[in-house]
């Protein structure tokens, strides 16, 4: 069985800056891509960012050039570091993982963290 156990979010005010971490566990042959989604009430889940195996990274436009995406394989771990955060990125953010356990590769979700850009 796999679980990612995501954290770091919270309260900020805007132009603030918040690190969320997503950490996989469990019978873990290997990982392909890595990500972070978001969703607010009432509307679609959305690609934040996403971090292949060899660490080439994609972002949304809304998000490029405030948040970074990063990857340590030797803990199984991803990272978004989110900087000049706007009120427009209150949502629950959910990490994803692409992670083989046997024979196939599977999409595995985290529980989600909620993150509050607010004054």
């Amino acid at each position: 069985q796999v679980q990612l156990v995501e954290s770091g979010g919270g309260l900020v005010q805007p132009g603030g800056s918040l690190r969320l971490s997503c950490a996989a566990s469990g019978s873990i042959f290997s990982i392909n891509g890595m990500g972070w989604y978001r969703q607010v009430p009432g509307k679609q889940r959305e690609l934040v960012a996403d971090i292949s195996s060899s660490s080439s990274a994609n972002y949304a436009d809304s998000v490029k050039g405030r948040f970074t995406i990063s990857r340590d394989n030797a803990k199984n771990t991803i990272y978004l570091q989110m900087n000049s955060l706007k009120p427009e990125d209150t949502a629950v953010y959910y990490c994803y993982g692409v992670i083989r356990t046997n024979s196939d590769y599977v999409h595995y979700w985290g529980q989600g963290t909620q993150v509050t850009v607010s004054s």
